[in-house]
């Protein structure tokens, strides 16, 4: 199987949007090579239940058009799914069957949420779809293979919305148990991945990885949350207003100015945002016409990445603050630590490829006293998260230096708020050319070693690739808007959420972050 994953089944679908209102009519475009399919549409929570379904739709075959990575497929309208107010919100899933289909290809899926018609929960949790749709390679390029605009208007690569659980071998920071050896190259992956037909950004991204664990945990818990999506925080007027927590999980790298604005206006005002994500708020993209929910009109989403400061027009036409690259780039003079507290500037990688491959996978704990520790038993040194490797593959920290007592403490330099925790913290570290394993899908731009150094550093001398070489994933506690404002926490690493079904403690700081913000 090659990693143009277009059409490799003989079903394929989207949704119009990735968010509706409850009581909207959700719109799905589908094509295929069948006669006739069938449609389920499941609410996943911490269940899957059926919402509705259709048997026996016609099946109609449209092509996917040369641009379909960029501009979208433009397909017709295939099938109409009426919701109500009665519809929870969350994210449902959408289960294409193609009758007569060959083994095994016969199966589909698309997906989208459903916010709320009115404000049900304390809780807001933020989809990273802005994310999702940076590393689909369906109808051609991704970000990461190439392309610097991409379209939300196109399926999404098979499995990554669902596929059938395994315990670590789709993961690109896979654990190694008592005994084994890592896997730093991510063979295992790549072995897995081809085998069933998937696509090299399964392990990266998407609600299945990520988003989709952290709701199962909760929703058994009895916690009760809403859902929305990246560009909701674009498009929907006041999206945060009257929530105490919000909330995002797994990978969510890749944010607009507007959803900027709206999380921090957010916590200016008292609320408070937690991430359990790693690479949170690295790159800066833009939307088309930002106000339509699901990424605007043509749906697409620009971001020109390593090449931004030098091909990204904003940047000639004097919108050098609009540039889709790092946010911690002089030249947008926004870094994402002055907001979270920490930034992958300062860390990127954790058990992937050369970047500490023999770790841990667990965070250090120093202030064993902290309330984000309440209730785990966790003392001074112990770690925390290791029996699934709950630190990588993408983490971010901050500068740390010791105080008189031995216990981290911010070092300043950073942009990183003075009034700062740091809980726990790994080593964690930048990758340069040639370190990075096979299982990444493509790299067709410098390493971020060299990147980083050289935009935020300005050089890439071998000082300036140490001083970014070595770096951490931090779990921190900040008041990045000072002493009025709301409390933000950052649990640095994409791959918490692994943790949550199976780690007493993991489980216990996650519940310690809602019952502080959410529950009084």
């Amino acid at each position: 199987m090659a990693d143009d994953i277009t059409f490799y089944d003989d079903i394929e679908g989207y949704a119009g949007s990735l968010s509706y209102a409850a009581g909207d009519t959700v719109q799905l475009h589908v094509s295929t090579t069948c006669t006739s399919y069938d449609v389920r549409v499941e609410r996943w929570g911490g269940e899957r239940t059926e919402v509705w379904s259709s048997a026996d739709e016609v099946g109609v075959h449209t092509p996917a058009p040369a641009n379909a990575d960029s501009d979208g497929c433009d397909w017709p309208v295939s099938v109409e799914v009426p919701t109500d107010a009665s519809w929870r919100s969350g994210f449902y899933l959408v289960t294409l069957t193609a009758h007569g289909a060959a083994e095994g290809r016969d199966v589909a899926h698309a997906g989208f949420v459903i916010r709320p018609a009115e404000r049900r929960s304390r809780i807001l949790l933020v989809l990273a779809t802005n994310t999702w749709n940076a590393y689909n390679t369906w109808g051609g390029k991704s970000l990461y293979t190439g392309g610097h605009r991409v379209s939300f208007r196109r399926p999404f690569g098979r499995g990554f919305l669902s596929r059938p659980e395994v315990d670590r071998d789709d993961r690109k920071a896979r654990p190694a148990r008592w005994g084994e050896e890592p896997d730093p190259d991510g063979e295992i992956y790549q072995a897995y991945r081809f085998a069933n037909g998937y696509p090299g950004f399964i392990g990266s991204s998407g609600w299945f990885t990520f988003e989709r664990r952290f709701v199962e945990w909760a929703e058994r818990e009895g916690i009760e949350m809403d859902m929305a999506i990246s560009s909701d925080l674009d498009a929907v007027d006041g999206l945060c207003d009257g929530y105490d927590l919000v909330l995002g999980v797994g990978h969510d790298e890749y944010w607009t100015a507007a959803a900027r604005d709206a999380v921090e206006a957010h916590v200016d005002g008292g609320g408070d945002y937690a991430s359990f994500s790693g690479n949170t708020i690295f790159w800066q993209v833009r939307l088309d016409d930002d106000g339509t929910p699901g990424g605007g009109p043509e749906g697409a989403m620009t971001c020109w990445k390593y090449a931004a400061h030098e091909h990204d027009p904003v940047v000639a036409a004097g919108r050098e603050t609009e540039m889709t690259g790092i946010w911690s780039d002089p030249i947008i003079e926004r870094p994402e630590a002055a907001f979270l507290g920490g930034s992958s500037t300062w860390g990127l990688y954790h058990r992937f490829g050369q970047a500490t491959a023999r770790a841990a996978g667990a965070f250090t704990v120093y202030r064993d006293d902290h309330w984000l520790l309440a209730g785990t038993g966790l003392r001074y040194g112990d770690v925390l998260g290791a029996k699934h490797g709950v630190v990588g593959y993408e983490t971010l920290g901050c500068r740390i230096q010791f105080d008189e007592y031995q216990l981290p403490v911010r070092a300043g330099g950073d942009h990183t708020p003075e009034d700062l925790e740091i809980v726990a913290f790994s080593p964690s570290s930048n990758l340069g050319m040639g370190e990075y394993p096979k299982s990444i899908s493509a790299l067709n731009d410098q390493g971020d070693l060299e990147f980083i150094a050289s935009r935020v550093l300005g050089s890439t001398s071998d000082d300036a690739l140490r001083r970014i070489r070595h770096g951490n994933a931090v779990m921190i506690v900040c008041r990045p808007m000072g002493a009025d404002g709301g409390e933000v926490v950052t649990i640095g690493t994409t791959d918490w959420t692994f943790g949550l079904a199976d780690d007493p403690a993991v489980a216990q700081v996650t519940r310690n972050v809602i019952d502080r913000y959410a529950v009084g």
